[in-house]
């Protein structure tokens, strides 16, 4: 008899996941079932707004991808009342944007998912000085002395003898799906810990261009600090230089650590070049134009869809299309006006909360009804992947040199086949990838920017059609972006100068969306099945697989408590931690029970 792994939640990510998992007699997933645990009433909390501040709601959505965001939600802004932004402005987006992306994807491969392969006890078994050789074999970066490693794993030591392991708890130290040579793994957690401070140094862009970090400031029309070489109060010589050495610094982490690691790691996993692929189907709305965001030929990673695994068409895209992309609901805790098993474009999208699930406690969801808090976007009824892995496919498809170049050398460097893209291994070598091509491009468009300004450009933003007596009495627009994680889009409807309908259809939400009408399941869901699982009730397996996607569940399903100010009532499953338990082996921590779903006051 089948037995059902639960996973709740998946640790190391932006909010709360629940993945169930049935696994036959010789611990294989033959299904799996995704679950978001927490409400979003972030759609619900727009209505009314005025549109020019809505990105200061909207990227609220998540503490991590708070750029992506702002952005998405100015640009739909800006499609709905027609605004065209300035050149400067537009090179300073695509700075953003790009460290954004390569400040996630450090974070993420060291803090949120090396933890996966890396078992950083057994670095306590490593020869510093075979580690040190190991270092200088693969890279230039500096920090290769055996001294050097001895000392980390001194660090490491104490933090095992203390039994508080801290940065290092939540993974299954000794489990044998662990492969990695001791002096790999302290190579590692030397450069985990390095990639603490090395955030400190990427974040200094936003901190510039928007004021702080994270939660920078934004403009609709352009960007919000004006461009004076004589003002300290503005963009000028040394802040601009400060960027311009950051930009170095980034791309020498990337290039001499990041990558390198990669590469070291990627060979001891290579049963994971057959394991998690998925769908097969990939959908990008595209990122970094070179002018106006309209001109979507302009954009570094094309916008558009591969099916079915064929690398040989790339698919046309349109954000617009009311039969293209859609939201379904049948396996959701919401409800639609005209029935759920309908789909609803996003101009037409309702957020109707509509709980049906089991009462806390309780041993399992009831997957043949409604069992996740997100819904279930579909390209053209088709459930579809996004993120770093179907961008790479995008740009490799569509011919980028570099993209190719990279895609190609890491193949060889794994002696893997092109169809290892289209798995767990593929998916976590992609995110490396195009991080060396975004802060490649990151330099170019400083320089450009650079020049720009020394022409006598400092114009960064149009306020033409700020006053809402310009508007037209019902507009309509989308910002859409790609997002670390995937393809994000914000769809809003004003009226009267007032938002009247708002929807987010994020990365996670068409990743780990639950069945749709036609039981087709989302990636998520269809990634895991035929993983063996060593130890179900270690079930590493799933988290290498699922971290691989880099989940945002506070994107997908949100909930702000934050002035008392109740929006509405409802019962929603809980999102406290409990243990991973089967039908053979069942132990459960206490539930919280949420009742109130309250309105950010942000």
């Amino acid at each position: 008899m089948a037995q059902r792994v639960v996973v709740d939640p998946i640790t190391r990510i932006e909010g709360h996941l629940r993945i169930e998992a049935e696994v036959d007699e010789n611990n294989v997933i033959r299904k799996a079932y995704s679950s978001g645990t927490m409400v979003r009433g972030i759609e619900i909390i727009m209505r009314g707004r005025d549109p020019r501040s809505a990105w200061a709601i909207t990227q609220r959505s998540c503490g991590v991808c708070t750029t992506v965001h702002a952005f998405a939600s100015i640009r739909a802004v800006e499609d709905a009342l027609d605004i065209r932004i300035p050149k400067n402005a537009n090179l300073i987006r695509n700075l953003m944007i790009a460290q954004q992306f390569v400040h996630d994807h450090v974070m993420h491969f060291y803090h949120l998912h090396a933890l996966d392969w890396v078992d950083v006890v057994n670095a306590l078994k490593a020869d510093p000085k075979e580690t040190a050789r190991i270092a200088r074999s693969i890279s230039s970066w500096p920090k290769t002395s055996p001294a050097y490693f001895a000392a980390v794993q001194n660090k490491v030591k104490e933090v095992v003898e203390s039994g508080q392991l801290t940065i290092f708890a939540n993974a299954y130290w000794g489990h044998p799906a662990y492969k990695l040579p001791p002096e790999i793994d302290l190579l590692a957690v030397a450069h985990y810990l390095e990639a603490l401070d090395a955030q400190r140094d990427f974040v200094r862009i936003h901190t510039i261009f928007g004021g702080k970090n994270p939660h920078p400031n934004f403009l609709v029309g352009g960007v919000p600090f004006p461009i004076d070489p004589n003002s300290d109060k503005a963009l000028n010589a040394h802040t601009l230089a400060i960027v311009g050495d950051t930009i170095q610094k980034m791309k020498t982490f990337v290039h001499q650590v990041y990558l390198p690691d990669v590469l070291a790691i990627a060979p001891f996993y290579k049963e994971y070049a057959t394991l998690g692929e998925g769908l097969g189907n990939f959908l990008v709305w595209g990122e970094f134009p070179a002018d106006d965001i309209r001109n979507t030929d302009s954009y570094l990673v094309p916008r558009g869809a591969i099916l079915d695994r064929d690398l040989s068409t790339v698919h046309p895209v349109d954000p617009t299309d009311m039969d293209g992309v859609q939201e379904f609901v049948a396996h959701s805790w919401y409800e639609y006006s005209k029935g759920d098993d309908v789909g609803l474009h996003p101009w037409e999208g309702e957020t109707k909360l509509h709980y049906t699930g089991p009462k806390p406690p309780y041993e399992y969801l009831n997957v043949e009804e409604k069992y996740s808090w997100l819904k279930s976007p579909r390209w053209k009824e088709r459930p579809m992947e996004v993120g770093p892995l179907a961008r790479v496919l995008v740009l490799y498809a569509s011919g980028h040199p570099q993209a190719k170049e990279l895609v190609e050398t890491t193949l060889k460097a794994l002696d893997a086949p092109a169809d290892a893209l289209f798995s767990t291994l593929g998916r976590t070598a992609a995110r490396a990838i195009e991080t060396a091509i975004y802060v490649d491009a990151m330099e170019g468009w400083y320089n450009e920017l650079i020049a720009n300004i020394a022409k006598g450009d400092y114009a960064v933003a149009n306020t033409e059609k700020w006053d809402p007596k310009t508007w037209p009495k019902h507009a309509q627009g989308v910002g859409t972006t790609e997002a670390p994680r995937g393809a994000l889009g914000h769809w809003v409807v004003i009226d009267d100068g007032k938002i009247t309908n708002y929807q987010q259809v994020v990365p996670t939400t068409w990743n780990a969306s639950p069945r749709d009408h036609k039981g087709q399941a989302g990636a998520y869901e269809r990634s895991l099945e035929g993983t063996k699982l060593a130890i179900p009730d270690q079930p590493v397996e799933i988290l290498r697989t699922i971290h691989s996607f880099d989940p945002c569940m506070a994107c997908a399903v949100h909930m702000i408590d934050a002035n008392q100010q109740v929006l509405g009532t409802t019962t929603v499953m809980p999102s406290t931690v409990v243990q991973m338990y089967s039908r053979m082996n069942v132990t459960t921590e206490p539930f919280l029970r949420i009742g109130d779903v309250r309105k950010d006051a942000s």
